[in-house]
């Protein structure tokens, strides 16, 4: 399998971690699985175990290994539940994260930054495809010779006969049309101050709203916010993801 992933890894993962993952992945592949791309993190002290991430044209694995790399924990997440896909570049190596359809935020530091992007991107290209997927040709039938269909003698029927009836001529359309009011109600000032907060948070990009999430994240385990004011923070922000 490691001849099969040479045009789509690159010099900075380590080669007997890439050996030693797909390894152990070659029995949890479906069939029409396939490997997209894994990335290796690289953390500044010497890591003989590294986590990894695999991605496929199917889901997401996060590779854990455990008991001196002797076993390793899988946790996998399909793209129909991916919500979104972030990077942070940091000065040692970068932050990739990715988001579920229930709020979960999943991250692993110190993986280079060239692996980071590439990882980005393919999990783009799998969203996409999700919203987008290829349209099939349709199916053209062969046109064949179909006996002719009989006609069937039709039965005579009576036209029906409409009475006309005398209508009143109206006047006054007061008597037909409600009165329709011009009063309107004000429009609140908060109704404004939440206009113009999604405004802003519509002008951010996504890694942006990913880094304000982490602030609010940071106020709530300091004390600053409470609990609820965080979940409510939280939502928001997740809708524009």
């Amino acid at each position: 399998m490691i001849d099969n992933l040479k045009k789509i890894l690159n010099e900075d993962q380590d080669p007997k971690a890439i050996e030693k993952i797909t390894a152990k992945l070659e029995s949890l592949l479906m069939k029409s699985e396939e490997i997209g791309y894994i990335g290796v993190q690289k953390k500044p002290a010497i890591t003989v175990f590294p986590d990894s991430i695999v991605m496929t044209n199917k889901r997401i694995i996060i590779c854990k290994p455990k008991n001196l790399g002797l076993s390793m924990d899988f946790i996998d997440y399909d793209w129909d539940d991916i919500a979104g896909a972030f990077v942070k570049e940091n000065i040692l190596g970068s932050e990739f994260s990715f988001s579920t359809k229930t709020e979960l935020v999943i991250s692993i530091d110190y993986i280079p930054k060239n692996q980071a992007r590439k990882l980005h991107t393919f999990a783009k290209e799998q969203m996409d495809l999700l919203k987008n997927p290829i349209a099939v040709a349709p199916i053209v039938e062969e046109i064949t010779e179909e006996e002719p269909i009989p006609v069937l003698d039709t039965i005579p029927y009576e036209e029906e006969v409409i009475e006309e009836m005398e209508t009143e001529e109206v006047t006054s359309y007061a008597e037909i049309m409600p009165a329709i009011s011009t009063y309107s109600e004000p429009v609140s000032e908060a109704v404004n101050t939440a206009t113009s907060t999604e405004k802003k948070l519509l002008d951010l990009s996504q890694d942006e709203l990913f880094e304000k999430l982490q602030n609010y994240k940071k106020l709530l385990d300091n004390g600053l916010i409470m609990q609820g004011e965080y979940d409510t923070y939280k939502k928001e922000i997740l809708s524009y993801m």
